[in-house]
């Protein structure tokens, strides 16, 4: 059996938004594995109970089903120990960055491109992603990303400690990537996959680093569909 990714998808089969499922397919290249990638909407939960579960990535690698991108991280280490290593044999550290890239990164960006999701999903989709995050957010999507470009600095601003760790270095890994930097990455093909808002300036050094994401394993990230620069 083929391995599979479960990844979130709109009405384009071609479009990967989730940022989770990035980290993963990223994470699936670095190891050098093949996989099948399964298309899954908003309103599909049902076709997950396999799993147990109602959110992706979902991996299907063998026998072994797997949850959740940090998750799937850990296991493609331990199932492929001759394969580079994502984590470096200790994933403690990586949870932090994770935490951080949810509260501040994805926070920040959910705030400025929250809006141009839903044109990306069909009505059943479309529909259950403004309700729920309407609830969210208390208050309609419009109002959320409104004034989005006077607030741009502010969420630049906030990347300041992502600008501090690339000083000196190609990548968070160092010379080479690692699951730090597919964790972060993630957010960022997020917003350039659903939205045109330009997020980095060109002399951003968090700019160039994302230049180098975009390029790495054969240019899988840069080759996807996107809007954003």
């Amino acid at each position: 059996m083929a391995r599979q990714l479960f990844e979130l998808y709109g009405t384009d089969p071609a479009r990967v938004f989730s940022p989770f499922c990035w980290r993963s397919r990223m994470a699936l290249a670095h190891k050098g594995l093949d996989f099948d990638s399964v298309p899954w909407r908003f309103t599909e939960a049902a076709r997950l109970a396999f799993a147990n579960y109602d959110k992706v990535p979902v991996l299907v690698d063998g026998d072994a089903v797997v949850v959740d991108s940090f998750a799937i991280a850990k296991h493609l280490d331990a199932a492929y120990p001759d394969a580079p290593s994502l984590m470096h044999g200790n994933a403690e550290p990586y949870a932090f960055i994770g935490a951080w890239t949810d509260t501040v990164l994805h926070a920040g960006v959910a705030g400025l491109v929250v809006s141009d999701i839903p044109p990306l999903l069909d009505a059943a989709d479309s529909a259950y992603f403004v309700q729920s995050r309407e609830a969210r957010f208390r208050k309609p999507l419009a109002e959320v990303t409104a004034g989005r470009e006077d607030r741009l600095p502010a969420f630049r601003a906030s990347l300041l400690p992502l600008r501090h760790a690339l000083r000196g270095r190609d990548f968070l890994g160092g010379a080479a990537p690692d699951y730090a930097d597919y964790t972060v990455f993630g957010g960022f093909m997020w917003a350039r996959s659903v939205s045109p808002l330009p997020l980095l300036e060109a002399d951003d050094i968090i700019h160039a680093w994302r230049e180098r994401m975009l390029d790495l394993h054969g240019g899988m990230a840069r080759r996807a569909p996107c809007f954003g620069a």
